[in-house]
């Protein structure tokens, strides 16, 4: 496959971008700086990116922020959600509008969110994150119903709580582990299996 993936310069990304070749696809890592620069919030960049992309045949939308980790409620500003959502929602629309040109009959769509998304898992905190991932949920749910006659299938996932910057040197798996089961997921994603919100190992995650 030829594949894009957003925000690849640490982290899920970079290990996804890794775990991509090693199983023999053509892998595009796009990063605030490099190669291919892309800031998924400025609809220029999405467009100048998109018309250097060529075919696709899998889009990963994975770029995004948590700047609200140690907010509370009195301390959550009005600037941290304009942020998130700007990177966590905006950004995976516009990704998606920009690259449709490149991506064909067939062509997959994977949105990396969160379990933080699922309102069923709420436990008050994170205000802005959460609710920024329980919208990337609703609008991977909406884009596959969409997509559905163009013959793009769409998929959700939760990448796991993964040793990164974002989630702690204390979490339960590595880059690496993650990356390989969201890998196995984006190889098996057809239109059978669009519409789905996922762990990383396949298993249903409450929305």
């Amino acid at each position: 496959m030829r594949v894009l993936i957003t925000g690849a310069s640490r982290g899920i990304g970079a290990a996804m971008v890794s775990e991509g070749e090693a199983r023999g696809h053509t892998v595009i890592g796009t990063t605030r700086d490099g190669d291919m620069p892309l800031d998924v919030t400025d609809p220029a960049a999405q467009a100048r990116v998109a018309e250097n992309t060529g075919p696709l045949d899998l889009l990963v939308c994975n770029a995004g922020v948590f700047v609200d980790r140690d907010k509370t409620l009195e301390t959550i500003t009005a600037d941290d959600l304009t942020t998130t959502f700007a990177a966590n929602v905006t950004g995976v629309l516009l990704t998606v509008q920009a690259q449709m040109r490149n991506l064909s009959k067939g062509g997959r769509i994977a949105i990396i969110s969160s379990q933080m998304g699922s309102s069923q898992k709420a436990n008050g905190n994170a205000f802005a994150y959460r609710a920024s991932k329980a919208a990337a949920v609703n609008l991977g749910l909406n884009l596959a119903a969409n997509l559905q006659d163009a013959e793009i299938a769409v998929g959700i996932y939760h990448p796991g709580w993964v040793q990164t910057d974002m989630g702690g040197d204390s979490a339960a798996i590595t880059p690496a582990a993650s990356a390989k089961g969201l890998w196995d997921r984006f190889e098996g994603l057809t239109l059978a299996t669009t519409g789905r919100f996922e762990t990383y190992d396949g298993q249903p995650h409450p929305i």
